[in-house]
């Protein structure tokens, strides 16, 4: 088929989940894509995510979710223990997450950035070690100069970097306007499996703090995690390696179990990833001829489980609500039809929070209680805002 028009050509900045899947279905659509990434390659490896509901469709239209599902992490168990290591109850994670076998999937980051940078690697330049310096939309188009040096011109940007997104802050303003604080912050890490723990998660509680180990496998090494309660966000630990390392180490000082260790291995890992757990808000996603998603539009945070599936739905829909519509069009499309499931997604939290990082020692009482209880009980069914969209079907090149 010969083409009567020259393709329309975009520019994604990230190329870690939200932005590679964008960059998959507008290259369906007809699109030129290009993807740049500040860091200089795939970040591989990392931490454990989940896809679920709706968003296994996504990646099933996609083609990549047998990939996936060999690549799936068989967690069996998580253990909560009280303050002096006692254990509360053991059970297996569906009965926490809510998920339910066959329709959730939980893998290792680097797996899935894996897989879709397999699946579009051939047909989407991807410019790594650079990133967007300036937006310029007085023309025609997107005038975008980088940092590092160069300047083109492209029909469309999405901004798919992340929470604390450059482009959010380029378009729309500091993150503080969007940024709700939920209270935490935390850390997570490798370590050696001191322990020798195999697919399972071990949880440690006392009112307001938490720590857990979690093996992925029979590794060497496990993932540790840290979480506190804070009112406010600790700005001055931000970027600061030390400062976070400090600020942990006098929030757990006197933590019994294995934290002590932990705290050790904190001071030796080179992998140390230190946030606030928060949402991003925004009333709107989009602004002339750039528009956001994934986190960089609406961060979900850890606490829902559902920051990889809103990336990839997000996607999807962004994506083919411009199939056959200009821009305008398209990005009105893309919020009436994407915000409900989104917002449902993010109302998720309150849960999440409170089962796993009670602040005081009723509601932690109170929590263990339900835990309890929930050993007795058959695991529940899925949650309705994991598969609250229906996706449409939107026609392909």
């Amino acid at each position: 088929m010969t083409r009567t028009a020259p393709r329309r050509s975009v520019l994604i900045s990230g190329a870690s989940i939200a932005g590679p899947a964008l960059a998959f279905w507008l290259n369906r659509h007809g699109y030129q894509v290009t993807v740049v990434e500040k860091a200089g390659t795939l970040r591989s490896g990392g931490y454990p995510i989940d896809v679920r509901g709706t968003a296994l469709d996504v990646v099933e239209r996609m083609g990549i979710l047998p990939r996936l599902r060999d690549a799936h992490i068989d967690l069996r168990r998580i253990t909560f223990l009280d303050g002096d290591g006692e254990e509360v109850t053991s059970l297996h994670p569906h009965a926490v997450t809510g998920g339910v076998t066959g329709r959730d999937l939980e893998i290792r980051r680097g797996d899935l950035t894996d897989a879709l940078y397999t699946a579009v690697r051939d047909d989407v330049e991807f410019l790594f070690n650079d990133s967007i310096d300036t937006l310029d939309q007085s023309g025609p188009g997107v005038d975008v100069t980088f940092h590092g040096g160069g300047a083109r011109r492209f029909d469309l940007v999405f901004g798919a970097d992340g929470m604390h997104s450059r482009t959010r802050e380029t378009l729309f303003g500091p993150e503080e306007r969007f940024h709700r604080h939920l209270g935490y912050c935390f850390a997570v890490f490798t370590m050696p499996n001191t322990l020798g723990l195999s697919h399972e998660t071990v949880m440690w509680n006392t009112p307001g703090r938490a720590a857990a180990v979690y093996a992925v496998g029979d590794d060497e090494e496990v993932h540790a995690f840290l979480n506190f309660a804070q009112p406010d966000p600790p700005y001055d630990a931000f970027g600061n390696r030390d400062a976070q390392r400090a600020l942990l180490a006098d929030v757990f000082a006197d933590a019994g179990w294995e934290v002590p260790g932990i705290l050790g291995a904190l001071h030796d890992a080179d992998d140390v990833f230190f946030d606030a757990v928060g949402q991003i808000r925004m009333p709107r996603w989009t602004e002339g001829r750039v528009a956001l998603l994934g986190d960089a539009a609406y961060a979900p945070s850890f606490l829902t489980g559902q920051g990889t599936s809103l990336a990839l739905v997000g996607a999807y829909m962004l994506a083919g609500s411009l199939a056959d519509r200009d821009h305008a069009e398209g990005f009105a499309a893309y919020e009436h039809a994407t915000r409900d499931f989104v917002t449902l997604n993010q109302d998720l939290v309150g849960e999440g929070g409170a089962t796993l990082f009670p602040t005081t020692a009723q509601a932690l009482a109170q929590r263990n209680a339900r835990l309890r209880a929930l050993s007795a009980m058959p695991a529940p069914e899925p949650r309705p805002p994991h598969s609250a969209l229906t996706l449409p079907s939107f026609g392909t090149r």
